[in-house]
């Protein structure tokens, strides 16, 4: 196999593999997608001209369920990354016991080089385009990188004129007032921090001892830096597209999100109502943000950031991974050898798709949770599988990342066997009724 992102993500099995017991057929079964779509989406631009977009979707694995995963408009999308994120999906659902499988999808782009009606043009078209691939019982995108709420409600508004039957449920992340679940917007983040308070409760460390460092300030990475800020923990650096400001006594995370939000840029400041006074910082790089020496390194942007060729500047002692795959496998074996935990995406990342099957399951039933219901049980669910994989790791002396690839292959291995392997038709007896 070629050294593409989707090898990398396929080596995370390797070491898996020694700790289960799940059958041939499983194993041959998780090497390939089941379906893989690219799509041409003309779209007419808005001063005339015609563009065709490249578009994607894979759906990976479906033995648990339909397939779930989201949608990302990135200059780097390729079937290569879609393919490799599909992958991740698979075992994220499993080791949340989600009734899903693990699909993505994409679209090649600069998003932030089109209008507001071009970007509705591309999305309806994209939509067009896979409307056969996707549905509410067979896959259900929802948002990633560069999308939204909005983009979710035009594909979900598409495939119901596509369909002639309103249907909620064949995307998730939408507008609350068409469907859309309350607390989706901050799941990710909201369930990350439910996996870091969890675990430094374990290793039996306070917040305000504890200092943290995140790369990537978009709606996960800024709504992380602040639930950590506001339960205690000192938040010293921060990074965005553009670059990263850092603070050894801590960063005003509410107002560097408020001033942001205002003026597009990343300073350390203090904001009293509209007013923000811009306070003592340093001004680095997200590389340099990568290799501060911090408690906490919180990866919530792209993919492969820590690299082999970063690996050795690596001095936090802890790493949470938001971001899908920040960390490439050479990478990480280096950081496991050199004692630094990482704390894996398909767990850590995982509130983003178990609030998605709640936005769905509330879509199927039309009966509407509160905010406190979401996240009380987005709590129970990360709570209870960050305890069980932390037991694994404990138990056969392995990374929480090996651990959390042997609870999903379990799963995955014990959903295929019940549909029938090798071991049944060669070697089991058949009973007749």
């Amino acid at each position: 196999m070629s050294d593409t992102l989707f090898a990398d993500a396929s080596k995370r099995l390797e070491k898996a593999l020694k700790y289960v017991s799940i059958s041939e057929d499983a194993i041959e079964h998780l090497k390939f997608p089941k379906a893989s779509l690219a799509v041409s989406i003309p779209v007419r631009m808005d001063d005339g001209s015609l563009k065709i977009f490249q578009g994607y979707r894979v759906r990976y694995d479906d033995t648990r369920g339909p397939t779930k995963g989201g949608v990302r408009y990135h200059p780097n999308v390729s079937m290569d990354e879609v393919q490799s994120l599909a992958f991740w999906m698979t075992f994220k659902c499993a080791v949340l016991n989600l009734p899903f499988g693990g699909a993505k999808g994409g679209i090649t782009l600069n998003p932030k080089a089109l209008s507001r009606m071009e970007l509705e043009r591309l999305s309806r078209g994209y939509v067009n385009a896979i409307a056969d691939f996707i549905g509410p019982d067979i896959d259900i995108p929802a948002p990633d990188v560069y999308t939204n709420p909005m983009i979710m409600g035009w594909m979900m508004d598409q495939y119901s004129i596509i369909t002639r039957k309103v249907t909620p449920g064949v995307v998730t992340g939408k507008p609350i007032s068409i469907g859309g679940s309350l607390g989706r917007d901050t799941a990710t983040a909201m369930g990350a921090f439910f996996v870091i308070e969890n675990i430094m409760s374990k290793i039996d460390r306070s917040p305000p001892e504890t200092t943290v460092a995140v790369q990537g300030f978009g709606n996960a990475g800024a709504v992380i830096a602040d639930l950590l800020s506001k339960a205690g923990y000192k938040v010293v650096a921060v990074s965005d597209s553009q670059g990263a400001v850092y603070a050894k006594k801590g960063l005003d995370i509410p107002s560097i999100r408020q001033y942001k939000l205002s003026s597009r840029g990343m300073k350390a400041v203090y904001c009293e109502d509209t007013v923000c006074n811009i306070v003592e910082h340093e001004s680095i790089s997200n590389e340099e943000l990568l290799t501060l020496d911090v408690d906490i390194l919180v990866p919530a942007a792209l993919e492969n950031q820590i690299t082999e060729a970063n690996v050795n500047n690596i001095k936090a002692r802890y790493i949470f991974e938001v971001a899908n795959g920040p960390i490439t496998s050479v990478a990480d074996a280096i950081l496991e050898q050199r004692g630094i935990s990482v704390f894996p995406d398909i767990l850590v990342n995982a509130g983003g798709v178990t609030v998605s099957y709640f936005e769905w399951v509330q879509n199927r039933s039309g009966f509407y949770w509160t905010l406190e219901e979401v996240n009380q049980r987005l709590r129970q669910k990360m709570v209870e599988e960050t305890n069980q994989i932390w037991g694994i790791a404990q138990e056969l002396s392995i990374s929480m990342r090996t651990a959390a690839y042997v609870h999903a292959l379990n799963r995955l291995g014990e959903a295929i066997s019940a549909k029938g392997t090798r071991d049944y038709y060669v070697n089991g007896k058949v009973s007749v009724p």
